[in-house]
């Protein structure tokens, strides 16, 4: 709805840094990770139908996704780590919508998406449009926690997991952390991580 003025509708939010992310034209200089990781670490995943105590987070399961990543793919370099770490980064923003109710939303959220993931993309300096063989090793990993996650905390059967994200092959369960923890454990830890890869970028 437009204001009393006629003007368009506010398409801007105020993060805790300060910043004024545009949602319709994000600039890479009002990323910051201490909003990035603020914001996925209180966002759920599986629409909050996990077990457990806590919700798991968007930021518990982007470090999970960054750990198989490197499992399926250990030659990896930093830069593709960053890129495994933030593959779910736009959700700060916009929230982690699951993919049914994506199919019906239809193509406007996967614009804002992209354009929030090119910005976030040029301020940690990484391509703005990822190589097509490093998005799908990400999208395999993704897939791969995605399975774990569906099983262990949302109730899928396995067969009903394989449905939707495959079996995961190679990977086990055993050293995978999957126990929902608080927003501001994992908080820390996606900051602790990404000051981690980029000290090995430098």
């Amino acid at each position: 709805m437009a204001d009393k003025a006629g003007a368009p509708p506010r398409a801007w939010q105020r993060m805790l840094s300060g910043r004024r992310l545009d949602l319709l034209d994000p600039s890479p200089l009002d990323v910051e990770i201490s909003d990035i990781a603020h914001g996925l670490a209180r966002v759920a995943r599986w629409n909050g139908q996990t077990q457990g105590e806590h919700a798991y987070s968007v930021a518990q399961h982007s470090l999970l996704v960054e750990d198989i990543f490197c499992q399926i793919s250990p030659s990896c370099s930093p830069s593709d780590r960053m890129a495994a770490l933030l593959h779910d980064a736009p959700e700060y923003v916009i929230g982690d919508m699951i993919s049914p109710f994506k199919a019906v939303v239809g193509g406007g959220y996967k614009e804002v998406e992209l354009r929030l993931q090119r910005a976030i993309h040029l301020r940690f300096s990484l391509s703005a449009d990822l190589p097509e063989r490093l998005m799908k090793t990400i999208k395999r990993a993704d897939h791969i926690a995605a399975w774990f996650e569906a099983t262990t905390l949302a109730r899928f059967t396995e067969a009903e997991a394989a449905k939707f994200f495959g079996r995961p092959r190679g990977i086990t369960h055993d050293r995978l952390p999957l126990d929902p923890l608080p927003a501001s454990v994992v908080q820390d830890a996606f900051l602790t991580r990404f000051s981690e890869i980029d000290r090995l970028r430098r």
